[in-house]
Formats: C-alpha cells, structure tokens, sequence
C-alpha cells in the first residue's frame, strides 16, 4: 500500500454534495467569456478548513482540468461569502476578523514576495514585500484594504497611521511568495474582511486567518500557471454551493 503524505491526506473529496462535476459546474456558473482559466477551491462545508483546488482552462465550449488536485487550507472558521463578482447563496457573510476565508468568485490581483523579481514562469505584476509594506485591516481608515508602503523606517510608525494592519514582510515565510484575492477591493466596505491571499502554508495542518494557502512548490505552480491575458478567477466555496452559484449579470 502507497503511504500517503499528510498534505495528500488533506484532499477532500470532489464535490461531494454536488451531482455535477468541476468541469461542469464551473461551464454553469455564468463566467465571463474573456475567462479562460480558473482556480476552483472547494471545502466539504461551511465550517470545514481542508480544501481542495483545481487548475481548470477553457477548451472550446467546455473546461478541462490542468494537473492534479492540490492540498490546501482556509480559515479556521471555515468559508463565509465575500465581496466580488458573484451572487451571495445562503449560509454566512465574511467580516473583518472573523477568521472565515471568502467564499465567492473573484479577480486575481498582483502576485507578490519577499525577492525582488518575481519566480520563474510568474507573468502576472510583481510586488516586493519590503520591512516597509503593510495591508491595512483597520475598518475606520481609508485605506482600509489596501497595500500600503511607508516611507518612515521607525518601527512604531505604522500605528500613527492604522491601529491594525498586516505586515507583508513576515518573521515567517507564509508570505515568501503570493497573490491579491480580490475580495472587497474595488470599492472596500468597512468590516467585510480585508489582506487576502493565496499564499504558502505554514504547515498541512494549520489554518489561515482568512486566506487560501497550500505548499510553496503548489503554489509556485499555480502561479506559473495563471496568466493575465487569459482573465482568471478564483472561485472558492463549499462543493455543495458551486452548482447554485452565479456570477452578476
């Protein structure tokens, strides 16, 4: 018997409250037709923290999956729905803290990490994550839910500005290398959740405040997969959500 690897043990099963397949339920959803890929992240349910994700491209009128599923992880609470391109189903809404990753169809913004030229095979913008770069999560700023870079090196500085906020240079290496999920970006509601990523994980087994993580060499290919021209998007959910959902007309 093949032993499996704690990351493989993650992978839950595909859709499993839905009759549809991905290929399928991603050609129902309703996309927009300059879409031509998407990553797909589907949990069990609401509460659950293992997901699966999915590499699907556009082949003529249906879609096809490109390599094999990938481990990942979401918020410790689960998913609740987010702001973006989608129509909200029942169950939760995503809010700041909350500590739920977002549910829902979304843009993929600029990938991002600590080097100062993006990875091999990466061709969507590159950000370096500086001492000095921060997202802010404080509801009452505005520039709440925005990647900001101060200028001022003094330790203390950001806290004149924000009184929370995410440091984008990490002591860890979570966020080595990532990208903006555009959830709640175009035009950020106060308190509907704020810095989500795809990024690496720190561990199989632990969860996220938010984002989407999986391991540094899934990522990376994700990453190098994913092409601007072809206006990819992620969409995340419970499986037994995917078949309901919609995008806005």
């Amino acid at each position: 018997m093949t032993r499996r690897s704690p990351a493989s043990c993650l992978l839950v099963p595909l859709l499993a409250g839905c009759s549809l397949s991905p290929e399928r339920a991603v050609h129902d959803l309703g996309l927009p037709e300059q879409t031509n890929q998407v990553l797909l992240s589907t949990t069990r349910g609401w509460t659950d923290t293992a997901a699966t994700v999915l590499c699907l491209e556009r082949d003529g009128d249906s879609w096809r999956r490109i390599g094999d599923p990938i481990a990942a992880r979401v918020g410790g609470n689960g998913l609740g729905w987010g702001i973006g391109l989608h129509v909200d189903g029942s169950g939760p809404k995503k809010h700041e803290g909350d500590k739920r990753a977002p549910a829902g169809v979304f843009e993929l913004g600029d990938a991002f990490g600590y080097a100062t030229t993006s990875p091999a095979g990466v061709t969507f913008a590159w950000r370096q994550a500086t001492a000095r770069d921060y997202f802010v999560d404080d509801s009452e700023s505005p520039a709440y839910n925005r990647w900001v870079r101060l200028e001022e090196p003094a330790p203390n500085e950001p806290r004149r500005h924000w009184r929370s906020f995410e440091h984008m240079r990490r002591d860890d290496m979570q966020y080595e290398v990532g990208m903006i999920v555009g959830h709640n970006t175009a035009t950020p509601v106060p308190g509907r959740g704020s810095a989500i990523f795809l990024h690496v994980w720190k561990n199989p087994e632990n969860t996220t405040g938010g984002c989407t993580a999986m391991a540094k060499d899934d990522l990376l290919r994700v990453m190098a997969w994913l092409r601007p021209e072809a206006r990819p998007l992620f969409v995340q959910v419970p499986d037994q959500e995917l078949a309901r959902l919609s995008c806005r007309p």
